[in-house]
């Protein structure tokens, strides 16, 4: 990371990081300074970038951003990372992402001084480590403490609106309450130790005002600051058209100063020739390629493709060059394609980046989950398109809801390139029967249109179209199913729940389109060789099979019962959820891809509250007697108590449960 001004490194942190942390129009506190990240004008693409090949990504970006984005390029990457020492005389040394002092109002330390100023003033000075970044840092020169100057510290107040509006906080004006000619000196005491804003006053030495910071946060101080000038720091202008939007004071690093914006596809291969996955692996090299004489160049320094002649390259490039061309007005569906390969897995299409493994079903669930694909190797290639302020697009069920005219862009002009990032990992994936999915969703209209009502006012109360966007009961279903095995395996798998993420792959019969009936749950890391094995294990039949009992028996039961089981999609304000909470079914948000919404564990289990709506409970009760014998689950059917008499069929149905279970043990 460096400064825009002189290009020197100021800190370092991880590529990931500027994906979901620090992102474009991010702010990142370092200890002794406070910078955001500039747009992708000020990027240096040229140098230490790699371009990502994804074409299903690319696709869904320019239907986002619009057909001039040609290429996903990485952030870029210093000679560090990388392993490979550089001169710091080297141009290389000082590739990184430009960033900028903000805000640019400083506070000095001292408690004798205390002085609120801007950098602009000339009263700071920056003073750059070259052998410890982090030391970088602005000095107060003519501070009151005697021997060396202090330290300045960033003011942690600014302002922002909800249309993506990020601007200083209007200190003189603030203080004077309203416009002003005097010459100010500015000083910002706490008055306390908890540092609670009604303790921070600042005040006017020309003119001795003073006021309290906690106006700032009450009714008459937010209809001083409703006047938004537009201002995005990170594209360093102010927007042309007046902004209607109220902005409101913030703290610095507050959370609802950023949220970005993603998209992300799952890397899956085309075909099942070697070759052709070679050419896909290293398409961002061969796309330019012209003629055979081009690939006899990169041949050698291209993953294994050193094996294949120049003219089986070439025809091979040739064909994926018409075949992307063919595609090219096909609207982008993101899902069915990955649908498409996990419902029907072959060995022969495993890669390097991409290899399944099917397993059998748990015997309690054969009638139930009609396929388990264990994702020994996945590859997920994620990029951002833009970012927003004050509301996140988690708050929208759907990307395309979310006004467009508080996504912030990511440059002054349309953008050519996306920054993005690839991660490896693992993932367990559950298919379930179509005919049990569409036996229960017969049973559900009521709750069904419960839930439809609570949709339609939500997104009325947000000026969108009220009949767009069901997902349906079968999606409400495998959701909450997918939070609750989320929960379930983060005690053993070795990840936190924020770590393991939903892929959700539900559609209704009826249409051109098969259905989808699908969970894939799955874990990345940004190492090269990506995780270790400890959600797959939780795939094998005897670990899935218990992992769901227990997820199923956890879900009978909540810490906020009654309130949370007794919790209505219509009658409990505008929610779209029903018994949930963050004591029982609520992920972290970078788990869930609806903002934990459409979720409902009485459809799972029943609960204190419902009964009738339970998919396992009801399944379990359709299914013939004789394989009810072979297949009861204890978590299912509850057991009965110690001592009770049991009948003929009671014993058989015990007596082949303990010899499943012997035999289960000992094939361990």
């Amino acid at each position: 990371m460096s400064t825009t001004s002189d290009r020197r490194k100021i800190g370092e942190i991880r590529p990931s990081q500027l994906l979901y942390t620090f992102g474009v129009g991010a702010t990142v506190e370092l200890p002794n300074l406070s910078v955001m990240v500039m747009g992708l004008d000020d990027w240096p693409v040229e140098q230490g970038t790699t371009e990502i090949s994804e074409p299903r990504l690319l696709k869904a970006v320019q239907g986002e951003l619009g057909p001039q984005v040609a290429k996903l390029l990485t952030p870029p990457l210093t000679s560090e990372s990388t392993g490979v020492a550089s001169s710091p005389f080297d141009d290389t040394a000082n590739v990184g992402v430009p960033v900028a002092p903000f805000p640019r109002w400083k506070v000095c330390p001292h408690p004798h001084c205390r002085l609120l100023a801007p950098i602009q003033s000339g009263l700071f000075e920056l003073k750059l480590d070259p052998y410890r970044k982090d030391r970088s840092r602005y000095v107060h020169r003519i501070c009151k403490k005697p021997g060396k100057p202090p330290t300045v510290v960033p003011a942690r107040f600014l302002v922002a609106c909800e249309n993506g509006h990020l601007d200083e906080f209007p200190w003189v004006e603030f203080v004077h309450r309203g416009k002003t000619d005097c010459r100010y000196e500015l000083r910002l005491y706490e008055l306390g130790a908890s540092g609670e804003v009604a303790d921070i006053q600042v005040e006017c030495v020309k003119c001795n005002k003073t006021r309290r910071m906690s106006d700032a946060f009450s009714d008459e101080g937010r209809d001083e600051l409703s006047q938004c000038r537009g201002r995005q720091p990170h594209l360093r202008k102010y927007d042309e058209d007046p902004c209607k939007g109220k902005q409101r004071a913030i703290l610095l690093g507050a959370s609802n100063s950023w949220f970005p914006i993603p998209l992300s596809v799952l890397s899956i291969p085309t075909s099942s020739d070697k070759l052709a996955q070679l050419i896909e692996m290293n398409w961002a090299e061969l796309e330019e390629c012209e003629s055979g004489r081009d690939v006899k160049m990169k041949r050698r320094l291209l993953k294994g493709l050193a094996t294949h002649t120049e003219d089986q390259i070439w025809e091979a490039v040739t064909k994926r060059k018409c075949s992307s061309a063919q595609d090219d007005d096909e609207f982008v569906d993101v899902r069915r394609p990955e649908w498409e390969v996990f419902s029907n897995p072959d060995s022969s299409r495993n890669s390097r980046n991409f290899k399944l493994r099917v397993v059998d079903s748990p015997k309690p669930y054969r009638h139930l989950l009609k396929k388990v694909v264990l994702a020994e190797r996945l590859r997920e290639v994620r990029s951002l398109i833009g970012f927003t302020r004050i509301e996140s697009p988690g708050e929208y069920t759907e990307l395309g809801d979310f006004p467009k005219d508080q996504r912030v862009p990511l440059s002054r002009t349309v953008p050519k390139w996306v920054p993005t990032s690839e991660i490896r990992g693992e993932g367990v994936f559950l298919q379930f029967s179509e005919h049990s999915i569409e036996m229960w969703v017969k049973k559900t209209k009521e709750r069904e249109g419960e839930f439809f009502e609570a949709h339609r006012r939500w997104r009325l109360n947000r000026g969108l179209k009220p009949d767009d966007g069901f997902p349906t009961m079968r999606y409400v279903l495998l959701h909450s199913l997918s939070h609750a095995l989320i929960r379930q395996f983060a005690m053993e798998c070795g990840y936190s729940t924020a770590s393991i993420r939903e892929r959700i792959y539900s559609h209704p019969p009826g249409g051109e389109k098969e259905p989808m009936a699908g969970i894939l749950l799955y874990t990345a890391a940004p190492d090269s060789e990506g995780t270790l094995g400890g959600l797959v294990a939780r795939g094998e039949p005897m670990a899935l099979g218990r992992h769901l009992d227990q997820a199923l028996e956890a879900m009978r039961l909540c810490a906020s019962d009654p309130l949370c089981a007794e919790h209505h999609p219509i009658k409990d304000g505008l929610t779209l959820h029903g018994a949930a909470c963050h004591a029982c079914l609520f992920l972290p948000e970078t788990s869930c891809e609806r903002g934990n919404k459409y979720l409902d564990r009485s459809v799972l289990v029943s609960t204190v509250e419902s009964a009738k709506l339970a998919f396992f409970t009801y399944h379990v009760e359709h299914v013939p007697k004789t394989t009810i014998v072979a297949e009861t689950d204890a978590s299912i059917t509850p057991p009965k108590p110690v001592g009770s008499n049991l009948t003929e069929a009671e014993k058989l149905m015990d007596s082949t449960a303990d010899q499943d279970d012997h035999e289960a043990g000992a094939a361990l």
